[in-house]
């Protein structure tokens, strides 16, 4: 698949996950693409962790995703995307870490698609409870969580093709100003 046709289908399939497993080829892929995502000053500060044990991810959805995540469960694979700050670039107040960590994240929500795999980036669970449960070091932080799944029968039906056509967006016309913020026509 073309990169813009990747980018157009991927959607967050909240609710609509298979337990089916994953081939392990396809998880590895997905890692290695996490991995090749760039990064302020070639850091990598990034760490990822795949829970595949029916009973982590059970644990770990039940006692650390807020309530509307809990659809997590009937993923047979969960990504905790983690960065060590420490790692990282921070200029101008700015902590690099967490636009890395996007980069990364988007490069594995991306490559999921094209592998047609499902995926719902999230950022509503404890870190505390997370860091718990997976014994993260203190040093380490969650930056955010995808359950993976091959998408549950159904669930590009019609009507899911539908509510994608129909994903809202900002008008380009509405977020694009050429050459200084009050200049909203290019030169």
């Amino acid at each position: 698949m073309e990169t813009t046709q990747v980018i157009r289908k991927r959607c967050s399939l909240k609710g609509h996950f298979s337990p089916q497993a994953i081939e392990p080829e396809k998880i590895n892929m997905i890692m290695e693409v996490g991995r090749l995502a760039p990064s302020a000053r070639n850091t990598q500060p990034w760490r990822f962790i795949v829970v595949q044990r029916k009973i982590m991810v059970e644990t770990l959805v039940s006692e650390a995703f807020m309530e509307p995540n809990q659809v997590a469960r009937d993923a047979p694979v969960i990504i905790v995307l983690c960065a060590r700050p420490a790692d990282d670039v921070t200029r101008d107040g700015k902590e690099y870490y967490l636009f890395d960590a996007g980069l990364a994240m988007e490069n594995m929500l991306l490559a999921a698609t094209d592998l047609g795999l499902a995926t719902h980036p999230m950022t509503g669970v404890s870190e505390a409870a997370i860091k718990k449960i997976l014994e993260i070091p203190d040093d380490i932080r969650v930056v955010a969580v995808t359950p993976v799944a091959y998408p549950a029968e159904g669930s590009y039906d019609a009507a899911a093709k539908d509510r994608l056509s129909q994903r809202t967006r900002k008008d380009l016309k509405d977020i694009i100003y050429y050459n200084k913020w009050s200049e909203l026509e290019p030169a």
